[in-house]
């Protein structure tokens, strides 16, 4: 079985009310372009202490993972960053109190993040409701749950969606009181298990991939085919005509996330293309397509 490599967490709060009920929301990325969304509410609550509890479950299910290749965090929180990073420190030197000698606020959850925090743990700080696509689905996810609507979180490998939302396990569940109702936070390690591979690859497909294709009725198998043929027909009318796409687009046509994308470098191959960086535009790198075998037969 492979092991997938966690490249990222995104992790986001919301609350309506400030104090009012909250949610918050989190997002794996694996080094494959898969995914591992986890998110959760609470009656009564504020912003940070939800924006707090989303980095809280994102380094529990990353400690759970037994990896030791670093990550980074993304977060819109800069309290969040400056909490962990910088004034912690100064805080427990002085007894949990500010400079002004004030109690500091959310001690509680702060002590279990200085505690979950690692060398391994980069933090970066991402514009919120920017574009980013991590931060976006974050944001929707605590939201989601901040308002009580329903909502379909994608899960490592073929677990049911609903499990995030509606089951709490008693052994996976880590309660933290506040001064009104509580919050739970999901510890989702059982939730590690081997992505099954669904997309039907030209090559290179592992056992695992294999043994599911069979579970597959044929015309499921056919109908995936058909969505497979008019992606690459798709791909190649872009390289003909010379379009060139954004590294959203891209990882549309691709079926990844974004980050799979601009991950791999400025020159790599897809399938029968070689992708090239050509430039960026704003906030946005634009991509070229071209043929791999028309590439060849000019060396030649």
């Amino acid at each position: 079985m492979t092991s997938l490599t966690i490249e990222s967490i995104y992790t986001d709060g919301a609350c309506t009310g400030n104090p009012g009920p909250g949610g918050w929301g989190a997002v794996v990325y694996y080094d494959d372009g898969s995914v591992h969304e986890m998110g959760d509410s609470c009656p009564q609550t504020t912003n940070n202490r939800m924006e707090m509890q989303a980095a809280i479950a994102a380094l529990q299910f990353f400690e759970a993972s037994g990896q030791s290749y670093p990550i980074t965090l993304y977060t819109d929180s800069e309290y969040l960053i400056n909490c962990v990073t910088k004034w912690v420190k100064s805080w427990k030197k002085k007894g949990w109190k500010k400079a002004d000698g004030k109690p500091v606020q959310n001690q509680d959850l702060l002590e279990i993040l200085d505690e979950l925090n690692s060398r391994k743990v980069r933090w970066e700080h991402v514009r919120g409701h920017a574009g980013n696509v991590g931060n976006e689905r974050c944001d929707t996810i605590a939201r989601a749950f901040a308002t009580g609507k329903g909502l379909s979180l994608k899960q490592q490998g073929d677990i049911d969606s609903t499990i995030a939302l509606g089951i709490k396990k008693e052994l996976n569940v880590a309660k933290v009181s506040e001064n009104k109702g509580h919050s739970t936070i999901i510890n989702d390690d059982t939730f590690a298990v081997d992505t099954l591979v669904t997309e039907i690859t030209m090559v290179d497909a592992s056992i695992n991939s294999n043994n599911h294709h069979e579970n597959v009725p044929c015309e499921v198998r056919v109908t995936q085919l058909r969505n497979l043929m008019d992606t690459l027909r798709i791909a190649d009318e872009i390289a003909e005509k010379g379009y060139l796409i954004t590294s959203s687009e891209l990882a549309d046509l691709m079926d990844v996330h974004a980050s799979a994308v601009t991950s791999r470098g400025d020159e790599w191959r897809w399938r029968n293309w070689i992708v090239s960086r050509v430039r960026r535009e704003g906030n946005q790198i634009l991509w070229e397509l071209e043929r791999g075998d028309k590439v060849k037969e000019e060396a030649e």
